[in-house]
């Protein structure tokens, strides 16, 4: 009878020993090819996506590369979670430094796209890629970005809607990052019509079944998907 209670003791902490492995490889990757699609964008030079637009003119003034850029603003986003009184997970601060360096690391590598024949085709795998990527992340359920968590929690403290929360915060950061020089293009109004119909879906692709066996992910009501609704 100890030994069956023993063997079934074992099976269920392997079971969540392996739930909890695959979700932190869907975060990790997600990640990664969140900082790799946004690399590509910014190669591809048809236009960044909104936060990407800011980084890339913060980078232009301040000579630091864009994957630096963009963890210092993950940071400071961050910062302003504590008067809205949200809580980070290990998928937020993971977020902050983990795309940043993806990022860099694919400009390092990745050589800028020259002619139209080049640049969409790089541009459109840039922006699937980014719903592959957030699929992927949002799905392991480890917290939201600091910019996603930025528009829920503002969502939740001024009772504005996502929509317009959203919108309200993309433009003035498109709007800022422009002016200090960042790309806006094809590739931004592309990005801004296509990632939530891509990410939606992947997170679809990608749930992770909770323990009682059921998706937590696509369940309506989550912040995660609020983020995702336009």
């Amino acid at each position: 009878m100890s030994q069956s209670t023993t063997t079934i003791g074992g099976v269920i902490v392997s079971a969540v020993s392996a739930h909890l492995t695959r979700r932190l490889l869907q975060l990790y990757i997600g990640l990664t090819l969140y900082g790799v699609s946004s690399a590509l964008l910014v190669r591809g030079g048809l236009g960044l996506e909104p936060w990407g637009v800011l980084h890339q003119g913060l980078a232009e003034k301040t000579g630091l590369t864009i994957g630096v850029v963009s963890i210092i603003v993950g940071a400071v986003v961050l910062l302003l979670w504590i008067p809205i009184r949200q809580r980070p997970g290990l998928g937020t601060v993971s977020n902050v430094f983990v795309i940043g360096v993806a990022m860099d690391g694919t400009l390092m590598v990745v050589p800028d796209a020259h002619g139209l024949a080049v640049q969409i085709p790089v541009m459109i795998v840039g922006i699937v890629l980014n719903g592959v990527a957030t699929g992927l992340y949002i799905a392991a359920r480890f917290g939201p970005g600091p910019r996603d968590g930025l528009m829920t929690g503002l969502h939740r403290v001024t009772g504005r809607s996502i929509r317009l929360v959203r919108t309200a915060i993309e433009v003035a950061v498109v709007a800022t990052g422009f002016v200090l020089g960042g790309s806006v293009g094809i590739g931004t109004v592309a990005y801004a019509l296509a990632i939530g119909p891509l990410a939606q879906v992947f997170l679809r692709v990608f749930a992770i079944s909770g323990q009682g066996g059921g998706s937590a992910v696509v369940a309506g009501g989550t912040p995660e998907q609020a983020i995702l609704r336009k």
